[in-house]
């Protein structure tokens, strides 16, 4: 296990791209020209990146991202 200190400034930067990385993610799963093996890629990717994001963002924002993986498969 690593850890790493940030700043304000730097957690405020980092919640920023997670949130956009999910955007993009919960995007392309919805984009139906996507195989199944694609979206199952994508599924695998989308649970480390929420786990990150899990660590730094209320229980609000947080549900915002949580994903029905049953509507992916």
């Amino acid at each position: 296990m690593l850890g790493i200190l940030f700043n304000d400034k730097e957690c405020k930067e980092l919640d920023y791209v997670l949130r956009k990385e999910l955007d993009e993610m919960l995007l392309d799963l919805n984009d139906s020209r996507l195989d199944g093996d694609i979206k199952h890629a994508i599924t695998k990717r989308y649970k480390v990146i929420f786990r990150m994001y899990a660590r730094i963002a209320s229980p609000k924002e947080l549900s915002r991202y949580a994903l029905n993986v049953r509507a992916y498969k």
